[in-house]
């Protein structure tokens, strides 16, 4: 993937992966919560804005009245200084929704993260004096880094844009790897398959509930912060439902629960709407689309990931009995 920008140049192709990349790192965060603990949080969208909001806010700087004659001032600061602000407040924002939405299960649960996007969506539709509302905030600053030799460099290229994207992908690819083979990891699964039980043995359920929410939300946070320097424009829309939706589709199809799911869905479902662009008109697009993910669902119900290592393993099951045979025959 990182030698897409030599092989392929097109800045229009790089500019629809480095898009999908950002949205498959969101998949990949949904997917820790999703896949791996069961709870389908359809307010994921939340987290996303909130980075975008918080890096964006952070590097333009802000003054607002807070009351009692009080102002909060801050300062533009560096880039990176908002992407890691972005991680922490989205971080914070899925503790205390982990804190209170796991007191409930199921239908209430999705309700919960439903309502927290929406009202995070109409106070940044409100208050204007900071997120602007619905003029939105412009003029955002697109990521730069320090290179050894020459100083800030910002990367305002698509190619630099891509391999950026490219190498966040890859760590919070290893993040949640690193976690799903770690014993919370272990506890997560557990709770997926059998809440009770996990319970009886001693499993803290909402305290690793909670882990999972955390760093969930941390890494849709970091998606959210890369894509206001890319696009560098924000506004309330950020928040909408649909966000949540594209992430649910890359994982579900893709594979829930496993770790490359959300990386083939988002690849495909992020290509996807680009490749029917020239192919068909508008209407018949979004047909083609729709019937896609209908098809998949049917008849890949666990996702492409798994279908995929099934028909492997069964290929290998056909090549490793005839050898056998051969042999017991030699015998």
């Amino acid at each position: 993937m990182a030698s897409v920008p030599f092989l392929f140049p097109d800045p229009y192709l790089l500019a629809v992966l480095t898009s999908a990349g950002i949205f498959i790192i969101g998949a990949i965060s949904l997917n820790l919560l999703l896949g791996y603990t069961g709870q389908l949080s359809l307010g994921h969208a939340a987290f996303f804005g909130l980075g975008a909001y918080a890096s964006a806010l952070a590097t333009l700087g802000f003054d607002i009245a807070i009351g009692f004659g009080l102002r909060l001032r801050l300062d533009p600061q560096p880039v990176w200084v908002g992407f890691l602000s972005a991680v922490v407040v989205a971080g914070l924002f899925g503790w205390l929704l982990g804190r209170l939405a796991f007191r409930v299960r199921g239908a209430y649960f999705v309700i919960i993260t439903i309502c927290f996007a929406q009202v995070l969506r109409m106070v940044s539709l409100n208050w204007v004096e900071l997120t602007q509302g619905p003029m939105a905030l412009t003029g955002i600053p697109p990521f730069a880094l320090w290179l050894p030799g020459q100083g800030v460099v910002e990367l305002t290229s698509k190619p630099q844009t891509y391999w950026l994207v490219l190498g966040v992908a890859v760590l919070a690819f290893l993040i949640v790897r690193q976690i799903v083979r770690s014993r919370i990891g272990r506890a997560l699964v557990a709770l997926r398959e059998n809440e009770t039980l996990a319970r009886s043995v001693g499993i803290r359920v909402t305290h690793y509930l909670v882990i999972a929410t955390v760093v969930s939300a941390g890494i849709a946070g970091a998606a959210g912060s890369l894509f206001a320097h890319y696009v560098r424009i924000i506004d309330p829309d950020v928040f909408l439902f649909i966000y949540t939706v594209t992430m649910v589709i890359m994982v579900v199809t893709g594979g829930k629960g496993t770790l490359w799911g959300p990386v083939v869905g988002g690849l495909i479902f992020g290509l996807l709407p680009d490749m029917l662009r020239g192919a068909a008109r508008p209407e018949a697009q979004w047909i083609a689309y729709g019937l896609a993910m209908i098809l998949l669902v049917m008849f890949l119900p666990r996702g492409i990931v798994p279908a995929f290592t099934g028909l492997l393993a069964g290929r290998r099951a056909r090549v490793v009995l005839p050898a056998a045979a051969a042999r017991e025959a030699a015998e």
